[in-house]
């Protein structure tokens, strides 16, 4: 986990038509992840819906994607709250389920001033003992975790990366030089995958790996491998099919896709719900460009 890089997809939850959670197509998109080339699982995060689940269910996605992977490839528990306290109680729960590693947000909604944000992630950091990795969107929590703060974390001995989604670069290159084998650095933007390489992230936590897992394994593979040139045509290639996941607010587009490509995600949570006919046209469209229809 702490030398993990390449493409880590933000999974999907399915639901059935019913509202129910599908633990068996979970458990197929596991096995169909790691077969195309994924390099390790987030569940539970924004992608998984997991704002509208609850505690029960969460344990049991959780506990069914951490013994479907085997330890094949690493999965990582999104355990982030607004509530510390709240945090701190997922992050211990889905350790004792045997994930490899957690995801932790910023505090949205009531937000936090310089020391709340430290004291938030350190509090889950000094309690566990897993790898746990920052996650920066403030476009999804309304406020950012500062340079300072990240300054403070980074050399925390369970403090071991950051997901970056602020699509910043400018912030990305501040972040950047704290990087080492130690703490790593992670786009959490598809359509800058490269741009984030080049200042040293490692990889990405991707919404575009659930249609194309292999092209995000291989935008990041080839990067590393010095192979530059094509891993910045695959960015290009599928810049217009990654925008258009992203028309309306993630994972309204990205399941749609799925479904439409056979991939059965299942229906959406409110409230989200299913998207335009307009936005829907333009998915379409970008899918059939890429020979994905």
């Amino acid at each position: 986990m702490l030398r993990l890089q390449g493409s880590i997809v933000a999974l999907v939850t399915p639901f059935n038509r019913d509202g129910s959670v599908d633990y068996a197509r979970t458990g197929e998109l596991v096995d169909w992840h790691i077969a195309h080339k994924t390099d390790g699982i987030v569940v539970l995060g924004t992608t998984g819906e997991s704002s509208t689940m609850t505690g029960e269910e969460a344990d049991k996605v959780c506990k069914l994607v951490v013994e479907r992977a085997a330890g094949r490839i690493p999965v990582i528990a999104g355990s982030g709250s607004n509530c510390t306290a709240t945090m701190l109680q997922k992050s211990l729960r889905y350790q004792n389920l045997g994930v490899d590693g957690l995801l932790v947000i910023a505090p949205y909604y009531n937000k936090a001033n310089e020391e709340g944000m430290y004291r938030h992630f350190a509090t889950v950091a000094d309690a566990v003992n897993l790898p746990c990795i920052l996650y920066n969107v403030p476009g999804r929590t309304g406020c950012s975790i500062s340079e300072k703060v990240v300054l403070r974390l980074y050399k925390h001995e369970n403090i071991a990366a950051i997901k970056e989604a602020s699509g910043n670069l400018s912030y990305a290159s501040q972040i950047a030089r704290y990087l080492s084998d130690d703490f790593r650095m992670f786009s959490g933007n598809d359509d800058i995958i490269v741009p984030m390489m080049a200042l040293g992230s490692s990889g990405v936590i991707s919404v575009f790996a659930n249609i194309f897992p292999e092209v995000s394994h291989n935008i990041v593979a080839d990067f590393l491998n010095g192979d530059i040139e094509s891993s910045r045509a695959a960015q290009l290639k599928y810049l217009e099919v990654i925008n258009s996941l992203f028309i309306e607010v993630n994972p309204i587009p990205v399941k749609a896709a799925m479904n439409r490509m056979g991939l059965r995600a299942g229906s959406l949570r409110l409230p989200l719900y299913e998207m335009g006919e307009g936005a829907k046209a333009r998915l379409e469209s970008a899918l059939r460009e890429v020979g994905a229809l």
